[in-house]
């Protein structure tokens, strides 16, 4: 028997588990060449970064890393990148609205990361970075077109690592996820109380109705931020059957009249949040 063809047949079967189970192109990376993906504003690119080996590939925005793994679609990727770019550049003058949030991102290492199955979220998390998760089978860029269908969660995702490792970071007595925080202040108001955990139930008259007891207070924040601002925006005019149970002020109108509070924050001029729902089609 040829020695040399059984020390090469441990190599293929390792090769092969790989590109079934893992799909690494980081370890076997002629597998699954990387395309720069056909986006004018943004390029798909290797990447060597610690702790995020799995994730073959990334496109960055202003600086902020969004990785896939590589059953990941290029076309979500490159969405989920124009996203991010919409909300941080609003105005698509190719300038980040507000350079303090950008910097809190930054500094906190802040970024993406996308996956197929969720067996691709058990890796270990990179010290000093603060990270967003965002499901291949949840970005629905179609969704844009008229509303209706699969609800596009880059929408949720993008904007969470946004606020999370962004505007908490750079208006900490604003937009802290801690309770007396002016966000926290207005959540209070609209969950009927401050509560530390999931009411059982929730009083009468709350508008903002979160029940997911795994969600401590600072997350009930981030979440809350989410639907008020997406409310204003437009993402949820069509969606109250879907969300009522969580969220009862599912357009503009509904937030400025019985959300003041929040109302009048998120439209403050000083913190230039985004006023036009992004699309995925940023153009600078």
């Amino acid at each position: 028997m040829d020695n040399s063809k059984m020390k090469e047949l441990p190599f293929t079967l390792i090769s092969l588990l790989a590109t079934l189970f893992l799909g690494c192109s980081s370890v076997f990376p002629s597998l699954n060449p990387i395309s720069p993906g056909d986006d004018p504003n943004f390029t798909i690119v290797d990447h060597d970064d610690p702790g995020l080996s799995s994730f073959n590939r990334k496109v960055v925005v202003f600086g902020i890393d969004i990785y896939a793994k590589a059953r990941v679609k290029d076309t979500n990727l490159l969405h989920a990148a124009n996203v991010m770019a919409q909300y941080l550049d609003n105005d698509e003058d190719g300038e980040v609205d507000d350079p303090r949030v950008l910097e809190a991102m930054l500094d906190n290492g802040a970024y993406l990361v996308m996956w197929k199955k969720r067996i691709d979220l058990l890796f270990s998390f990179p010290a000093g970075r603060t990270g967003q998760d965002l499901g291949n089978d949840e970005t629905h860029p179609e969704w844009h077109a008229d509303k209706s269908g699969a609800f596009d969660a880059t929408l949720e995702e993008v904007w969470h690592i946004i606020t999370h490792a962004g505007y908490a970071s750079a208006y900490p007595e604003v937009f802290g996820e801690q309770s007396g925080t002016e966000l926290a202040k207005a959540m209070d108001l609209a969950r009927g109380g401050q509560f530390t955990k999931v009411p059982k139930p929730y009083p009468a008259d709350a508008w903002y109705t979160y029940d997911d007891a795994t969600c401590n207070y600072a997350c009930m924040s981030t979440e809350y931020f989410y639907w008020a601002m997406t409310s204003m925006l437009g993402a949820q005019e069509n969606r109250m059957e879907e969300i009522g149970h969580e969220w009862r002020l599912n357009t503009r109108d509904k937030v400025q009249t019985e959300d003041p509070a929040i109302f009048a924050l998120l439209t403050s001029s000083i913190y230039r949040l985004p006023t036009v729902l992004p699309d995925g089609t940023y153009r600078r």
